[in-house]
């Protein structure tokens, strides 16, 4: 089977074939810098450090562009709250915006690092790239798809209905779409037209503001990722991501500022689903947000990572307070297998399944590339059982590969928890139970029994049967 994903602009699956022969670009929105990330965030980035992973899988170098958004009215109103006489309950006091842009930006580095994100080729600030932004907004005045608005304010707009495709992305009817929000609708044609420029407001910081050729001000929030994702990748490039919640207005007003202005654009459109809580929609509103502190004080990276990564990356992914349970129970069985098989076998060569690949290859389906993985796991404990070595060291080289196209073997190297410790744990575990086994054989019950204590203190399991003693981790 050949790659296939699912194009939001045809809504349907269908064969990707890279621009360039053996080279994928992809640009997928990163965070607004304005506060902590939240599992969304996660999910989102999981989802895209899957896709370019099998990417490279299968043989492809891949371009990533995640772009940081550092500049925008929620960072400037947290920033204007910390300086002012009564800030919220735990703000940062007196906080300039830029800097509370930054700390969060790392903030969100370190979670995608604990999780095994890895960081793409380029992540561009929005705030480096204002002359990029001057041009597109130059070149769509010129085409006669957006002007500068009527009330001397220093807003600059992109006319909607100058553009007949605007809509196409998210397959909607012009009149029926919502006003947009993000700027003064004085100066509007249309209460649809959305802010390219904004110009400079009374209050606002001095140092969020640029010349322009229509005024001091700083760019819409839509604006930044089409000038970014054509500096860095060309007016025509393979992929665009990001989370279902951003197709409109974020992805739609992308979509109709650089086509309008000549380009191409994004070849495939690819969203993630949402998360859920116990069914419900999840917002600080509602008090029912999680973030990656609270995902991690309850179960390790990579346990996190596999919960979040679990689901088809279109679907729902809905928290439970089991769900990191579970998800824990099915990380100490490929953990346990691989500390177990690496102890009896050495150089194994990873090999990916098949039946993982074609589930891959068939629009990322996580599900079924997951049962191709415990598959190869239970093949492996049942040939542990045996002694068969050859089946051992097959089935470690399949888990091996699998785990690394998702991203298990990178989370957690962060807080020192990667892959060659399962090895060197699976080493010292082997070591205590041949100590057992000898205590066993002399009879002496009480250090047989203090070891199998030990190790139960530590986490590990010890099941003995007729042909020896085995060992797993318990979940976390």
């Amino acid at each position: 089977m050949s790659l296939r994903f699912y194009d939001t602009v045809t809504a349907q699956v269908r064969d990707f074939v890279p621009l360039v022969p053996g080279q994928v670009s992809l640009y997928y929105c990163g965070a607004t810098v304005q506060g902590d990330p939240h599992v969304g965030h996660l999910r989102s980035a999981i989802a895209f450090d899957q896709l370019t992973r099998w990417l490279e899988a299968r043989d492809h170098r891949v371009t990533v562009v995640r772009n940081v958004t550092d500049i925008d009215d929620k960072i400037l109103l947290k920033s204007a709250e910390s300086f002012s006489d009564a800030p919220p309950p735990g703000a940062v006091v007196r906080e300039p915006w830029w800097a509370l842009a930054y700390r969060f930006e790392q903030v969100f580095l370190s979670a995608y690092d604990v999780l095994g994100v890895r960081r793409p080729t380029y992540e561009p600030r929005a705030t480096g790239h204002i002359p990029e932004m001057h041009a597109l907004i130059s070149a769509l005045i010129e085409r006669g798809h957006a002007y500068p608005g009527t009330d001397a304010s220093g807003d600059v707009y992109f006319d909607v209905r100058s553009w007949d495709a605007y809509g196409s992305l998210t397959h909607q009817d012009i009149d029926e779409m919502q006003a947009a929000t993000d700027a003064d609708p004085r100066g509007k044609r249309d209460p649809r037209d959305f802010a390219l420029w904004k110009g400079h407001k009374e209050g606002e910081p001095e140092s969020a503001a640029w010349d322009s050729p229509w005024g001091r001000g700083r760019p819409g929030w839509h604006l930044e990722c089409s000038a970014m994702a054509a500096k860095y990748l060309g007016s025509r490039f393979d992929i665009h991501g990001g989370g279902l919640d951003l197709r409109f207005p974020h992805h739609e007003n992308e979509l109709a500022q650089s086509t309008a202005a000549g380009q191409d654009f994004a070849n495939f459109w690819m969203h993630n689903g949402m998360v859920t809580f116990q069914g419900d929609k999840m917002s600080k509103s509602l008090g029912n947000g999680v973030g990656p502190d609270e995902l991690l004080a309850k179960a390790s990276p990579r346990v996190v990572r596999y919960y979040l990564g679990q689901a088809h990356y279109r679907s729902v992914l809905d928290y439970r307070p089991s769900s990191l349970e579970e998800a824990a129970a099915a990380v100490a069985r490929i953990d346990g297998f691989i500390a177990k098989a690496s102890v009896r076998v050495t150089g194994a060569e990873g090999r990916i399944p098949e039946q993982f690949a074609l589930a891959m290859d068939d629009d990322l389906n996580i599900p079924q590339a997951l049962a191709a993985l415990h598959q190869s796991v239970r093949a492996g404990n049942t040939a542990l059982a045996s002694g068969d070595t050859t089946v051992v060291d097959r089935a470690l080289g399949e888990v091996l590969a699998m785990t690394e196209v998702l991203g298990l073997d990178d989370a957690g190297v962060a807080d020192g928890a990667g892959g060659p410790e399962l090895k060197a744990l699976g080493t010292l575990v082997q070591g205590q139970l041949d100590l057992r086994a000898e205590a066993k054989s002399s009879k002496d019950w009480a250090r047989a029994d203090a070891i199998r204590d030990a190790l139960a203190v530590a986490g590990i399991t010890i099941e003995d049967s007729s042909d020896g003693s085995t060992w797993n981790l318990n979940p976390r």
